[in-house]
């Protein structure tokens, strides 16, 4: 793990190792792997789930930690204290039920006023019988917001160290039987996968962190930075009720957090053509967006006598203007000319030469990353035409034709910008345009070497991930809780310790999803018995001062 140019020695370093997996270091599966954006058969971008725990318990651990011992200041003893270098095998076959469980509970949102709340309610005694400790222990004050989301706070031995908040949500999308290889709440284990709706978006994480958690409240750790689990009930209908009122109650009670940690981005494999080593992205912002429903209101008629013009035609001719007019490329703005620039000599000639002199080839480049439908939403605000409603019967001209189109707006721009070039773009004041839903990108938190969260996170996703050489600063195109804690903190990373490879995402390309990040169907590839993988979770103390304020190159915040 390293620690260059981060101005503190590294804190903790945590290592995943997996004994029998195959297809690579990490022993990820290279057909059966794939990841969140979109599927119908969504198996694991992680090497294994146990991936995702070491990464939680990292995480907990960024911070040093410290034991239940008078002597909590002795260097020697932290020295040599560490967590067993391997989960027993009970512990990893009850990570796994546990999982299994999780999945098996139908935590359906619907919409923002209809969701599953026997199975939200269902879901909180679930967590407090699988994690006991996580209930029990004196420094843990566990709450109960908006009915049904759960805030965890965890507290520190040193009041001083300002506190961070890792991030995930309970809720799922809809998961009608049709297109499942397997019932899509049966968390049934099959050919290494455990299946379920949820496993990768995003109950993995929720179980994850807890199970991280309660692994450290066994081995008698204790943090020395407090920090907050925060799990939302309907992140999946934009989390008004759980992360929003969650952010509330602690801005309200003078909370200030030094970086966030929430789902959004992966470990990209074998996306970028000539791009030989896998690389991870840490999305550093999200894009914003708008769901704007476009109208026309004609005189009824009769399909024996038509009209020159009618609603249908009138509407469709609006939409395909706005099809054939792609929104401005702002390659160049934002975070992808740096992630480019990171990459660069990871390439070989003569991409390395291209993409090291950017200000040269910035028009080429810009022209290329337009050609490819993931890159294309990466320099631009995208359009997407999801809605389509008019006509009630084939020989009746319908007066009122309706359509409803998502874009996803670019952190360059705002929604005011992008409403503006769709009005210049429709350019028909018989098409009637209404927001339904707005808000603008997120801003871009710090990457830079004196940035606590982006750091730590970095030093840990190379440590869990040794293969992973290069940590870039990225966006994510989809939306997430995280969004709601702008108020409390200048530092949000997106990232999920998943792989992310074509081989799994090109076979979902053809099938209906209801949004980016959503999933037809869902599964996370495990050991293919409980002996099979054995992650080895090792946690190394380099210096218990390190974050105190006596350092010499502080990052930004303490």
């Amino acid at each position: 793990m390293s620690g260059k140019g981060v101005g503190l020695r590294p804190i903790v370093a945590i290592r995943a190792v997996s004994r029998h997996g195959g297809g690579g270091p990490s022993g990820r599966s290279g057909p059966n792997s794939s990841g969140c954006w979109s599927g119908r058969r969504q198996g694991s971008m992680a090497p294994r789930y146990f991936h995702m725990l070491a990464l939680a318990a990292g995480l907990l651990l960024i911070f040093a930690t410290v034991p239940r011992s008078k002597s909590q200041r002795s260097r020697r003893y932290m020295e040599t204290s560490r967590i067993p270098s391997r989960f027993s095998q009970e512990e990893s076959a009850e990570m796994k039920e546990a999982l299994k469980g999780a999945i098996q509970i139908p935590t359906v949102s619907f919409s923002s006023t209809e969701s599953n709340t026997t199975a939200l309610a269902e879901f909180g005694e679930y967590i407090r019988k699988v994690f006991p400790r996580l209930f029990s222990t004196s420094f843990i004050q566990h709450e109960v917001v908006g009915e049904y989301s759960h805030l965890f706070t965890v507290r520190g031995t040193d009041p001083s160290l300002q506190p961070y908040m890792l991030l995930a949500h309970l809720d799922v999308v809809p998961a009608p039987e049709e297109g499942w290889e397997v019932p899509p709440f049966s968390g049934l284990e099959r050919d290494g996968f455990i299946h379920g709706r949820g496993t990768l978006d995003n109950k993995n994480s929720v179980m994850a962190t807890l199970q991280a958690l309660q692994l450290l409240l066994i081995r008698n750790y204790i943090p020395q930075r407090s920090f907050f689990i925060a799990l939302g009930h309907d992140e999946e209908v934009s989390g008004l009720h759980g992360a929003q009122k969650i952010s509330a109650l602690l801005q309200a009670r003078g909370v200030q957090l030094a970086f966030v940690v929430d789902e959004g981005s992966f470990i990209l494999d074998g996306f970028i053509p000539s791009l030989k080593t896998p690389f991870a992205m840490i999305a550093v912002s999200e894009k914003g967006a708008i769901d704007l429903r476009l109208q026309v209101n004609m005189t009824p008629g009769h399909s024996s006598a038509p009209p020159k013009e009618t609603s249908i035609g009138i509407l469709a001719a609006a939409l395909s203007r706005l099809e054939r007019t792609p929104m401005p490329n702002l390659f160049g703005k934002g975070t992808l000319m740096m992630t480019l620039k990171q990459l660069a000599n990871e390439f070989p000639f003569p991409t390395n030469i291209i993409l090291n002199n950017l200000w040269l080839f910035r028009p080429l480049v810009s022209r290329f990353l337009e050609r490819n439908y993931m890159t294309n939403a990466l320099i631009r605000t995208t359009t997407a035409l999801t809605m389509f409603q008019a006509g009630i019967k084939t020989n009746v001209i319908p007066p009122v034709a309706q359509a409803t189109v998502n874009f996803r707006i670019h952190p360059a721009q705002t929604v005011q910008e992008v409403l503006e070039l769709v009005k210049n773009t429709v350019a028909d004041d018989r098409v009637q345009l209404q927001v339904l839903r707005a808000f603008d990108p997120l801003p871009i938190s710090p990457s830079d070497d004196q940035a606590l969260g982006y750091q730590l996170l970095r030093q840990t996703i190379q440590s869990v991930f040794p293969e992973v050489n290069t940590v870039t600063p990225g966006i994510c195109i989809g939306n997430t809780d995280s969004r709601h804690y702008t108020n409390l903190t200048s530092g949000i990373y997106r990232f999920n310790p998943l792989y992310l490879q074509p081989q799994g995402f090109s076979r979902w390309q053809h099938l209906k999803r209801a949004r980016v990040c959503d999933f037809s169907e869902e599964s996370i590839q495990t050991q293919d018995t409980p002996a099979s993988v054995t992650c080895c979770v090792e946690i190394t103390f380099s210096s218990m001062e390190s974050t105190r304020k006596s350092q010499s190159k502080p990052m930004r915040p303490r």
